[in-house]
């Protein structure tokens, strides 16, 4: 029979692994799961990763904007990073994850995606050299070892383009 561990612990352990992370000599990655697509970031610009908590909407945002999240007492900006690319909106329920994104930039936004897929060595990727990716934050496609294509998320590009910081519709 599998150990069961709490939701707490699970929450614990996977911060202490991240700070390990962060720690190494290594740079790590976080892989992540959006609609149809593989994505990673680097663990210097996630935040925290979390079960989604209830959203409150917000009138006359885009489709993609899913509302605002209180956590812990900060209200955060969530974008539904998967309808944002024009793919199939993700249920906020189940696997689906909220990633903190922006605290590193200081920015209360948060990016909604269809589950966190655990870390990854940037040595288990090799550069893709098909079409270049026409979204600025897109840093870098990559192939895994089974030949799975990922993108890597450049944060700061994605939190200061002007497509991502208008929400709000015309």
């Amino acid at each position: 029979m599998a150990k069961r561990i709490s939701l707490r612990e699970f929450q614990e352990s996977l911060v202490r692994r991240l700070a390990e992370a962060r720690a190494g000599d290594r740079r790590a990655l976080l892989g992540l799961r959006v609609g149809e697509e593989n994505w990673l970031v680097d663990l210097t610009d996630s935040g925290e990763i979390l079960p989604v908590p209830p959203l409150s909407p917000v009138p006359l945002t885009r489709p993609w904007f899913s509302g605002v999240a209180n956590v812990r007492g900060t209200l955060y900006g969530v974008v539904d990073f998967s309808a944002f690319h024009q793919g199939a909106p993700i249920v906020p329920a189940g696997h689906a994850r909220l990633l903190l994104i922006g605290a590193r930039h200081s920015i209360n936004s948060a990016i909604l995606v269809s589950r966190a897929l655990g870390l990854r060595s940037p040595e288990d990727f090799e550069a893709d050299h098909g079409e270049a990716d026409p979204r600025p934050w897109v840093a870098q496609r990559l192939r895994d070892t089974q030949d799975r294509l990922w993108f890597k998320l450049d944060a700061a590009r994605l939190l200061a383009h002007p497509g991502f910081l208008d929400a709000g519709t015309e």
